[in-house]
């Protein structure tokens, strides 16, 4: 357990460290590709260290729609490699590395009047589609039902808020979800930990090159140099700002939060066809904390590269409109309890002279993992969050090759992940049980969050939050775990990328001051 555990202490001892001695890999960037790259090259047994400038999963990978996806969209845009990796690495996730982490998803498309006829049809044939393609990467049934047509009353009881008025049925699909991207990041970011990486947040890397780079303790203000034998570049949409040679296209996902109980507190996903389009959809997923997400839009983002990127309110209209094309009662403004957008990293394959190029909706999804001209670093680009696994084993191997390192084989197909195995279900402790949504979050951990809690009140029951909200299932002991095994330094940490409270500013409000309290007392005993 605490070779894994992430601390402020363990930060400081392992920065000294990389400052005295060379590694063999050194990647940039927390995201799930660097941390993925991290695990990946410490279970070969090279030596590693990760340096992220702000916290684990800051930038896209914690904006994602929270879906582990058989990659149907890429397979009715023909990108067919694309889908059979999706679906592939959906499989890896689900059975071997993170089954705690992800689980089926119903997903509804109700076959309505704001649906047409031929988007039902073409809808029926992608789900078909995309059942060969789960077939194909191994996942039986019981993991992934086989897609059907469900009875009116069916769709209802899944989607509550689903319009009944000429309700005719629904394909019911199945996908994989996480129950959150960041918590994902986290649990990759501890796996690599315990293999030896160095996790190094709030370390922002400047001058990459062939051999290592210049690093700031954004902390202190220290500043030191790294050696490496060889540099992975994982700055996701960031890329283009380290290393000039990078041309990224990014396009803005956006997502809005509403109250579960707004749409009848869902057991399944809601599909709505965009208008106009074959392969788009807009979905309402039921979400961890009383949620629903509804998302997303795919609107190119040029210019600046934000820190935290903002919704704009035309795409907020949008998605509120085309679900609503489906409900009951339409979904307003004042419905919506928060927002987020994120940016996808998409490669921009054209050349230079090759004119505007397509959409950033039609930009294809598959990586790129090459040895930068510019850096002399291995730069790996574009993916998304499903095939993380796939993408960092490209970039290991190729860095591997380049650095004529010597590397066992990758095997991190078949490497579970912190609180994957064995999987427990809910059992007393401390007088109380454990709910299915800390099992969920923590997997087989979820006892040893409570047990190691030592804070006065820490130990507080599951059902009550900590702040007395029933909403918010988080506890004290959460908290605190953040603090001594997640790598959490403040508490925006906790609140924005351990938690998820944050993602509604008001829940965010209601309980920040009694999270850094607890933030702070932690911080102190370590």
């Amino acid at each position: 357990m605490q070779r894994t555990a992430l601390t402020a202490r363990r930060r400081a001892r392992e920065l000294d460290e990389l400052a005295a001695e060379p590694v063999d890999l050194l990647v940039v960037g927390g995201g799930v590709t660097g941390v993925g790259v991290a695990l990946d090259a410490a279970a070969r047994g090279l030596s590693v260290a990760l340096v992220e400038a702000h916290d684990l999963a800051w930038g896209t990978s914690r904006w994602s729609s929270k879906l582990a996806h058989g990659g149907l969209r890429y397979l009715a845009t023909g990108d067919v490699g694309v889908a059979r990796e999706s679906a592939r690495e959906r499989h890896v996730l689900m059975t071997r590395t993170a089954p705690h982490l992800v689980r089926a998803l119903p997903q509804v498309l109700p076959l309505t009047s704001g649906v047409g006829p031929r988007q039902g049809i073409t809808a029926g044939i992608g789900f078909g589609l995309g059942d060969l393609l789960r077939r194909d990467a191994g996942t039986s049934s019981d993991v992934l039902p086989a897609p059907r047509l469900a009875r009116p009353g069916e769709a209802a009881r899944l989607v509550p808020a689903v319009a009944r008025e000429h309700l005719h049925g629904a394909w019911v699909a199945h996908d994989g979800q996480l129950v959150d991207d960041a918590r994902l990041v986290v649990a990759l970011a501890r796996t690599a930990a315990g293999r030896g990486a160095k996790i190094l947040t709030r370390v922002r890397a400047t001058d990459l090159r062939a051999d290592g780079a210049t690093l700031q303790d954004t902390l202190t203000g220290a500043t030191l140099t790294a050696r490496a034998r060889v540099v992975v570049n994982a700055t996701g949409v960031w890329a283009g700002t380290v290393d000039p040679s990078v041309r990224l296209r990014p396009s803005r996902g956006t997502h809005v939060v509403v109250p579960a109980a707004r749409l009848g507190s869902p057991a399944g996903a809601l599909m709505v066809p965009v208008p106009g389009s074959g392969s788009r959809f807009v979905f309402a997923l039921p979400a961890q904390l009383g949620r629903v997400i509804i998302g997303l839009t795919d609107e190119e983002a040029p210019g600046p590269v934000p820190d935290v990127p903002v919704p704009t309110p035309s795409e907020i209209d949008f998605l509120l409109t085309t679900v609503s094309r489906v409900l009951d009662r339409p979904l307003l403004p004042d419905d919506v309890v928060g927002a987020f957008a994120g940016l996808r990293p998409l490669v921009d394959r054209a050349g230079p002279d090759d004119g505007a190029g397509p959409g950033s909706a039609d930009l294809s999804r598959r990586h790129l993992v090459e040895v930068s001209p510019s850096t002399g670093a291995v730069n790996v680009l574009g993916g998304k969050l499903t095939t993380y696994r796939s993408m960092a084993e490209d970039a290991v191997d190729l860095a591997v090759k380049y650095a004529g390192l010597t590397a066992g084989p990758c095997w991190t197909t078949n490497l579970p992940l912190v609180g994957a195995n064995p999987l427990v279900e809910p059992v007393e402790t401390r007088a109380e049980a454990l709910t299915p949504a800390l099992v969920a979050r923590y997997g087989a951990e979820a006892e040893q969050v409570l047990a190691a809690a030592t804070l006065p009140g820490a130990e507080s029951a599951v059902g009550q939050g900590i702040a007395g909200t029933e909403h918010l299932d988080v506890t004290r002991a959460e908290v605190e775990w953040a603090v001594t095994h997640e790598g959490a330094l403040d508490a925006d940490d906790v609140l924005d990328r351990r938690t998820r409270i944050g993602l509604v500013p008001a829940d965010r409000a209601a309980v920040r001051d009694v999270v850094e309290e607890l933030v702070g007392a932690a911080l102190a005993r370590l």
